[in-house]
């Protein structure tokens, strides 16, 4: 197949930056192995295969057919997306997956979030495959700022983030966020932090970590 959604005129910056990540991250699906499909991600219940076929989902079903599913979960988005993820995670092949956002790099999807919730939608699921399984893959540092200047406090509300007292401070970028006492790491690991992620042990450092699942 291919991208059917390529626009016809220049992408803008950010719709770049999206679809080069879709493109990106579809070819590192494609590189992995059997059991690392049916490894842990850092998405609490779903393993790799979920997480890939969460993020294609809104490629591959209608908006008519995404409003029937939700009135099924009885208006639950977490339920609809949970049952969607397993059922096509069972449903498609590894390659299948991996073709699914290649082949749809430029799509317009946009989720709930503002602007730059499809660059992140797509970042962070990518990176809750990637650190799970130990990947020492690297957001580009012209995406991964897009996103941490988008941070803010309805954002970390939303995703029931506790960074009360706490000051996020990149050590691998000059970036920081919040006030209090420094929690510091990658800016990609502290994004993770500030989309409601716990993380492996041994990837932030601080008085704080132990509250986002590190020793």
């Amino acid at each position: 197949m291919t991208d059917t959604h390529r626009p016809a005129t220049e992408p803008t910056p950010l719709a770049a930056a999206v679809a080069a990540e879709r493109r990106e991250l579809a070819d590192l699906l494609a590189g992995l192995r059997a059991e690392q499909w049916d490894a842990p991600s850092l998405c609490a219940g779903w393993r790799v295969r979920e997480v890939a076929a969460h993020m294609s989902f809104a490629f591959r079903y209608s908006l008519p057919r995404i409003g029937l599913e939700l009135v099924k979960a009885r208006g639950g988005l977490h339920r609809m997306t949970d049952r969607l993820a397993r059922a096509d995670a069972a449903a498609l092949s590894p390659d299948e997956l991996a073709a699914a956002l290649r082949d749809n790099a430029h799509h317009p999807f946009k989720p709930p979030g503002g602007p730059t919730a499809a660059l992140g939608h797509d970042v962070v699921h990518g990176l809750d495959i990637t650190v799970a399984l130990g990947l020492d893959r690297r957001v580009p540092e012209d995406r991964l700022r897009i996103l941490l200047d988008a941070i803010n406090p309805r954002g970390v509300k939303f995703f029931k983030v506790d960074l009360a007292g706490v000051r996020l401070c990149a050590d691998d970028l000059d970036w920081s966020y919040g006030t209090g006492t420094p929690l510091t790491g990658a800016a990609q690991d502290l994004l993770l932090v500030a989309f409601g992620r716990k993380l492996p042990p041994g990837r932030l450092h601080g008085e704080p970590r132990a509250r986002f699942g590190t020793a």
